[in-house]
């Protein structure tokens, strides 16, 4: 039998309840069209309560976004078994998962969140772009990257930036379209690159050396050799 008495949360839970109630607004909606009175009546307490725990809607936002920012890290972390371009594209699936999951969020902290904090948003985007940077290498076994490979790593993160914000802005392309074509895209930066660097062609090689006949790299050579004709 339930008395109808509201639990009494310890200070830590409330914030993060506060949080997780803020994340999920934010997600639907832009920072700036989100009011505090909104967040007090969706965690159910008060204006002032919220205050309480946060000096302001900003310092909120701000935690929302780390919150963000550190499911977003995860969302890159793949276990490096099997071949690479199956990798990548469970990653890609997992990246896009996260921007469909939260929308306006997702927009807000790709593009470093409201003008006002927008240094501390932009390094949480930093730090979420560097753990992604340092996840592939790893998938490639590379320890001492060449400025080739760095420059084929962090060009490929943007462009899926890019592709998931544009996606999200009409959702125009089929999204198992779009996700598949960033593992193409991440193989053709590659190899391009390894025709003008000798250590880039190593990666290359063993890139494609654990590749199946039917794998996501030999997909797109297909792909390539059949070219569709312009209507």
């Amino acid at each position: 039998m339930t008395t109808g008495a509201r639990r009494r949360m310890g200070v830590e839970e409330r914030r993060e309840q506060l949080i997780a109630v803020a994340l999920g607004l934010f997600s639907h909606r832009s920072p700036e069209d989100v009011s505090i009175d909104e967040i007090a009546e969706a965690a159910g307490i008060s204006r002032p309560l919220v205050y309480h725990y946060f000096p302001g809607k900003q310092q909120l936002y701000e935690a929302a976004l780390r919150r963000a920012a550190d499911e977003l890290t995860a969302r890159f972390t793949e276990p490096r078994e099997g071949p690479l371009g199956a990798r990548l594209l469970r990653v890609m699936e997992r990246f896009f998962d996260f921007a469909d999951e939260h929308g306006p969020g997702f927009s807000a902290l790709m593009r470093g969140g409201p003008a006002i904090g927008s240094t501390r948003a932009g390094a949480m985007v930093d730090g979420v772009r560097q753990a992604a940077y340092t996840e592939i290498l790893a998938h490639l076994d590379v320890q001492d990257p060449s400025p080739r490979l760095e420059l084929v790593i962090r060009s490929w993160i943007s462009l899926a930036e890019t592709t998931a914000l544009l996606w999200l802005d009409g959702r125009r392309l089929p999204r198992a379209e779009l996700e598949r074509q960033l593992v193409h895209d991440f193989a053709a930066l590659a190899a391009v690159s390894a025709a003008y660097d000798a250590r880039m062609a190593q990666v290359v090689r063993r890139m494609l050396a654990d590749e199946p006949a039917d794998g996501m790299f030999a997909d797109l050579v297909g792909r390539l050799l059949q070219l569709p004709q312009a209507a």
